[in-house]
């Protein structure tokens, strides 16, 4: 597959007032080519598909004829068919593989379909990823052709009736190209390894036989796997066995609340690169260093919709309306937020992906995410978003000189009125009660309506100061370790009461 666009002649992208490698131009291509491959299936015909290719403006006609799907509607609706084996459903063919997710609040695994022409379009924007390197300065290129230690999920995929499931990082790996194999580490032995806590061992025996350049994935346990390594082999720093190590790559959390633990572990800096790659696709990442943003894949198998994050489009649970407001890449505005909406090269339609994010540079296409459309507090009124609470979290952390590489955020009644129950990993002697000062004051500072809330319903704040390990036991014991899972950094519901009665018990009630 060719890296580099093909490009219109400049008097036709002049005759469609399109500058050439437009953003716009980029997606109603993806749009136009997702729709001719899907035009014969079951979700194509009942859709219209062919009408709007014929359509003059297939955008707008795309959206005037296509549902919005959250999940359950379109699993309810069309997914589970394929996982009976119906072939030509939402995407031509067969659905072979399904990656599990369950986000970082449901509780039961979500069944997100994968193809070959996803994983392709995931390989084809990593290595344009790659190729972004040489903008870097100062960067050792020699890194790259070092091993790329990947800690993900098992390759040794459940079998269902006629399909694989598991961790996209364990489907990924398992399908790994051949002239990869040679850099990717730990291997495809130590990476079908289900258990973790083996899995962990093994990677941490053998790390002394790797020239490692890269590192990739989810900050918490990356982190953890290197203290593990320095421990085992009594190092100073993970340089002094790794001394190629210059990159790493992360995503899925904020990763400034673990920047200050993690560089205790190194010896020299790294240089850090941002991805967001999703179950249902890798979407965006950072082609420029110091960036304030990552550069959404807009060339490559998604076509990306952006519904405004407010009252009007969501309700107070953050589901989203049936006939929501959604603009195109053209249409949108930098510093608001908007709540995305993705159609791929693995039948997800108009699906509501469930993360929101802000545009930084509009021109550049370069997004930061702020959060979930689930995951954020507005018990009367004080909107604060995932990003306020990282904020706070990373502002608080550096004032008081601690690391906090986890924290999570719930909503509770006091009286008549309500308050605000932080719980804050640190293994750092710290008070509580300053944590709880500080927290409130950069919160006040960071978002108006939490600080008129403040001296109104929302009447005090609470924080309990908990030992890093806790978070990862809890992780544990819901069977989200590794990989690409993450603690969700706010609680709500079923997730809430059953991490309230691990504090209280140290277990929870079965599922």
């Amino acid at each position: 597959m060719a890296l580099i666009d093909i490009q219109l002649p400049s008097s036709l992208a002049k005759a469609l007032r399109l500058p050439l490698k437009s953003p716009r131009r980029q997606q109603l291509k993806v749009l136009k080519k997702l729709l001719k491959k899907a035009r014969f299936t079951e979700f194509g015909q009942q859709y219209r598909f062919d009408e709007i290719l014929l359509s003059r403006h297939a955008g707008k006609k795309f959206q005037e004829l296509v549902t919005v799907f959250d999940y359950n509607k379109i699993y309810n609706e069309w997914w589970n068919k394929t996982l009976k084996g119906q072939i030509n459903v939402c995407w031509p063919g067969k659905i072979k593989y399904y990656a599990l997710s369950s986000g970082t609040s449901e509780a039961g695994s979500k069944f997100i379909p994968i193809t070959n022409d996803l994983l392709r379009g995931n390989r084809v924007t990593m290595i344009r990823q790659l190729l972004t390197l040489r903008t870097y300065h100062d960067i050792p290129v020699k890194s790259i052709g070092k091993g790329w230690l990947m800690i993900g999920g098992s390759t040794d995929l459940q079998k269902g009736p006629g399909y694989y499931s598991g961790d996209l990082s364990g489907i990924t790996a398992r399908k790994v190209p051949f002239w990869f194999q040679p850099f990717y580490k730990p291997g495809k032995k130590i990476a079908r390894t289900k258990d973790w806590d083996k899995k962990m061992e093994q990677v941490v025996r053998e790390a002394p036989g790797w020239d490692i350049g890269f590192v990739v994935g989810v900050p918490a346990w990356i982190q953890i796997c290197m203290e593990k390594i320095i421990e085992k082999h009594n190092l100073n720093n993970i340089h002094e066995l790794w001394p190629n190590l210059a990159f790493f790559v992360h995503g899925g959390v904020s990763f400034e609340p673990y920047k200050k633990g993690f560089e205790k572990l190194l010896g020299k800096p790294l240089t850090y690169i941002e991805t967001y790659l999703a179950s249902e696709g890798f979407l965006a990442y950072q082609d420029r260093q110091y960036a304030n943003g990552m550069k959404l894949a807009t060339h490559q198998q998604i076509f990306f919709e952006f519904v405004p994050f407010d009252n009007k489009n969501f309700d107070g649970d953050g589901n989203i309306v049936a006939k929501p407001e959604a603009l195109m890449i053209h249409e949108v505005e930098e510093g608001r937020d908007y709540a995305l909406l993705i159609s791929t090269s693995a039948g997800a339609w108009r699906y509501l992906i469930g993360d929101v994010i802000r545009f930084t540079d509009k021109d550049r296409c370069e997004i930061i995410i702020t959060g979930r459309t689930k995951h954020f507090l507005s018990l009367v009124g004080e909107h604060l978003s995932v990003d306020n609470m990282t904020k706070a979290i990373q502002l608080t952390s550096e004032e008081l000189n601690v690391s906090i590489p986890e924290f999570t955020v719930a909503g509770v009644p006091l009286g008549l009125f309500f308050a605000h129950q932080w719980y804050v990993a640190t293994d750092d002697r710290v008070d509580a009660n300053l944590v709880r000062e500080k927290i409130d004051e950069k919160l006040r500072a960071l978002n108006d309506d939490y600080a008129v809330e403040r001296d109104n319903a929302l009447k005090d704040v609470y924080v309990k100061i908990l030992p890093e390990e806790k978070f990862m036991q809890f992780m544990q014991l819901k069977g989200k370790i590794g990989g690409q899972h993450k603690f969700p950094r706010v609680l709500k519901g079923k997730m809430l009461r059953d991490w309230q009665q691990f504090l209280e018990t140290g277990a929870i009630a079965p599922v």
